[in-house]
């Protein structure tokens, strides 16, 4: 299926091409993540945006998230992609999931553009905290993706460990269809709530957020400093109460060879415009050009630079 979609948005640029008279137009394609996720909703929202404000083409395709972006932009299937913030430094560092096949350095920072959050996810009212979901089915996100190892680290600051649940490995949207079923109690989603796979489980079902205490959350800054503590409003999905957890950081991330002006058509399109894109998609709300800059781990693409640099700001480029 995911080659079926990524086929699709490959025809997808070429069938935009003509626009792009005398090859004027950069095409650039988009991972973002699945089809039921953040990334991929307001992904399509700043592609359709950029390519119709500017002489850059961005094509928005559906993806296994942020893991599957960075190894796709390595082979050059895709231009730029949504990763999470830790990550963006795995890949980066050669670490966790990057530890096999070592660094990926050769891609930039455009922009942080607003922060994911962390969401256990169950129907099961006596599920309150992370310890009560030991010995219980738990989707922990694809093997190996970026929601995979937040499940390991929310586990690990309880002293748990994969051992200790009976561990799932689906998307959002499976996790989401198997809580429906009932075939697991609770699941770990990490994308920008409101996160449409959770809404559409809200609107039939009762369910809940699992909260984490502040206890366990300074324990788990401690150890992955990549983490924000973050609240989610009750307003957000109907839920009792508000739900206390942390957050990681979604960016866009390039490809060292995209054209300077590609890349500042991007980032310039993005904030100049994010009045109107908030009206198209929740998040672009969150748009902050602080935030925006704020990545330390990864330099920025020089095309990025220029644009903060025009605003003031001054952000480590390659």
């Amino acid at each position: 299926m995911k080659k079926i979609f990524i086929l699709a948005g490959f025809l997808t640029a070429v069938l935009l091409l003509p626009a792009a008279a005398g090859g004027a137009r950069d095409t650039l394609m988009f991972g973002t993540g699945g089809d039921q996720g953040t990334y991929y909703g307001f992904g399509n929202v700043l592609a359709q945006r950029i390519s119709a404000e500017t002489d850059t083409q961005v094509v928005a395709v559906v993806s296994a998230g942020s893991q599957d972006n960075i190894e796709m932009m390595e082979m050059g299937s895709y231009q730029l992609g949504f990763v999470q913030t830790d990550v963006m430094s795995y890949a980066f560092d050669g670490t966790n999931l990057f530890a096999q096949n070592g660094a990926v350095t050769d891609f930039s920072t455009a922009a942080a553009l607003y922060m994911e959050q962390v969401q256990i996810v169950t129907l099961n009212p006596e599920i309150r905290t992370v310890a009560d979901l030991r010995g219980k089915t738990v989707s922990i996100g694809s093997s190996g993706s970026g929601v995979y190892y937040n499940a390991l680290d929310i586990l690990g600051a309880y002293g748990m460990t994969e051992a200790d649940i009976r561990p799932t490995y689906q998307s959002f949207g499976d996790s989401v269809d198997s809580l429906q079923d009932g075939k697991i109690d609770a699941a770990f989603i990490v994308a920008g709530a409101p996160t449409v796979a959770v809404s559409t489980l809200a609107t039939t079902q009762q369910i809940q957020l699992v909260s984490l205490d502040d206890a366990h959350i300074a324990r788990l800054l401690e150890r992955s400093p990549y983490y924000s503590p973050y609240t989610i409003p009750a307003s957000v999905y109907g839920t009792a109460e508000d739900c206390q957890t942390v957050a990681v950081g979604a960016v866009i991330v390039v490809r060292n060879d995209v054209p300077e002006q590609a890349v500042y058509n991007i980032v310039s399109t993005i904030f100049n415009d994010r009045e109107e894109i908030a009206k198209s998609h929740d998040k672009g709300r969150e748009l902050d050009l602080a935030f925006a800059s704020s990545v330390t781990t990864v330099p920025y693409h020089p095309g990025a630079a220029r644009y903060f640099a025009e605003q003031g700001i001054t952000v480590p480029a390659n």
